[in-house]
């Protein structure tokens, strides 16, 4: 069995590696720091060295420096975040064998590390670029076909979406309990889905919760179950979401909504994976992965005490931060295309595209609600639709009005958008359509300051979820009729 010395002080990286490379049938050691990875390596005979670049002790260059000293022939992958070409030449010319970015693609990995082994059989290593980073860059050049997607999942080749899936594919095979960041409509329910079906429990329950739409009173019963005369209404024993899901993957979004004393209960679930029915006294096991979202910052909700420190702890085995769309320019054509196919599919047609107008449009738009929104306005577009492309026509005023929240490049009103605004006002009728420009402005200021979270939004503004959606809904319907 090949040897494999992982140097990271990133203990995450260092554990998720080792374990990933242990499934693909190579024995490895792990050290935090260069000082005692050069320890390691003078006691025991390695086949292949991964070594992280910026280390807390020293850096890679020196690591690798000493490694050479004691076996010149030794296989030096290093390992950065920093995608630096001038570093990979250096590092190559120094004697290490090759050169992979974080965050890392499994398959990848084993790829460089297998191809090290064979040139260090054959005697002749040879110094090229690392496979990873030719792929990561080949993007931009146009050298990589558009990725395939399957069901919901759309992998993208914007480098922020290619790092998200590395990081997908890095976690999903593990137990590690997850929490996905990003802002309301980035897709965290499919990434969670994602996560569930390249991991082992693929064959197991998926089970969705948002944790926003069960009530204080009634959340403990719907997570644990109850039993019969439990509470008022308790008529019949229940199932819990964790019976429900157990040997596969639970997803609770908007976790940070769950009330503090069903926190404690879901603490203990986690870590003893064991827990009761409300009213019930048997304790009952369950096996069961938690991947949880947040769209705001767990560590910030404890701090402010609305959220246990130790549940957080828990569940931050590993984070992800899925980008807002409005960062992922370079997805935004293949996602219109991946939404429309469906929509094609879900109506019965055979929309071909979209007319260059509408491209632009898409591209330009600061998509304040993600891929949900996106989603949405393709699904709209095409019921109005009735052959050929999808022209601008069909699309929502909020994209080809230009009000001031929905430009991508600037904070200012430009004169041509002030011009469009003012004669929309004016053919709605005065100060009518003025009154209702100034309180849409005022909404849109809101979800601005808040993220776009419409149930902040909504509070903030003191009204309820439901007239939010109302308001702006009329606001577009008004400008459609105009």
């Amino acid at each position: 069995m090949k040897q494999i010395l992982i140097i990271d002080d990133d203990m995450d990286m260092c554990n998720l590696l080792s374990r990933f490379l242990n499934r693909k049938g190579f024995e490895t050691d792990t050290s935090f720091t260069g000082g005692k990875g050069l320890l390691r390596f003078r006691e025991k005979k390695y086949d292949v060295v991964l070594c992280d670049f910026r280390l807390g002790d020293m850096d890679g260059r020196e690591v690798l420096t000493e490694l050479k000293k004691i076996n010149p022939a030794a296989v030096v992958i290093i390992i950065t975040g920093y995608s630096d070409i001038k570093m990979a030449v250096d590092v190559m010319r120094q004697g290490a064998f090759d050169y992979i970015t974080k965050p890392l693609i499994p398959e990848e990995v084993v790829n460089v590390i297998n191809k090290g082994l064979n040139e260090q059989t054959a005697g002749s290593p040879s110094k090229t670029l690392s496979s990873s980073y030719q792929a990561t860059n080949g993007y931009a050049s146009g050298s990589k076909t558009v990725p395939e997607s399957s069901g919901e999942f759309m992998t993208g080749v914007s480098p922020k979406t290619v790092a998200l899936n590395q990081q997908i594919e890095l976690v999903a095979p593990t137990n590690y309990s997850v929490i996905l960041y990003g802002e309301s409509g980035t897709g965290k329910e499919v990434m969670a889905r994602a996560i569930h079906e390249r991991s082992n429990r693929h064959d197991k329950p998926f089970i969705a919760v948002d944790c926003g739409t069960l009530s204080r009173e009634l959340a403990g019963s719907e997570l644990f179950g109850h039993v019969k005369g439990s509470f008022t209404g308790a008529l019949t024993d229940k199932e819990g979401i964790f019976e429900v899901a157990n040997g596969g993957t639970l997803f609770l979004d908007e976790v940070a909504n769950l009330p503090l004393d069903v926190q404690a209960t879901l603490l203990r679930v986690i870590q003893e994976r064991k827990y009761k029915k409300v009213g019930g006294n048997k304790d009952l096991s369950t096996d069961v992965r938690v991947l949880v979202a947040s769209n705001e910052n767990l560590q910030e909700s404890y701090r402010e005490g609305k959220f246990r420190e130790d549940l957080y702890h828990r569940f931050n085995e590993f984070s992800i931060s899925i980008p807002p769309l409005r960062e992922r320019v370079e997805d935004i054509i293949l996602f219109a295309n991946f939404f429309l196919k469906k929509v094609n599919i879900e109506l019965n047609k055979n929309l071909e595209g979209f007319e260059d107008e509408v491209i632009q449009l898409f591209l330009h738009y600061n998509w304040p609600g993600n891929l949900r929104e996106f989603r949405n306005v393709i699904r709209r577009a095409g019921l109005l639709t009735t052959a050929g492309k999808i022209n601008s026509n069909v699309l929502p005023w909020e994209i080809i009005g230009g009000s001031q929240h929905n430009l991508a490049a600037t904070e200012v009103l430009q004169p041509a958008q002030a011009a469009t605004i003012t004669s929309v006002i004016t053919e709605m009728g005065g100060l009518k359509g003025a009154s209702l420009q100034a309180e849409y402005e005022t909404i849109m200021n809101v979800l601005k300051e808040v993220k776009y979270n419409k149930s902040k939004a909504a509070a903030k503004l003191n009204i309820d979820r439901k007239t939010l959606y109302n308001k702006i809904k009329a606001f577009e319907d008004s400008r459609t009729t105009s």
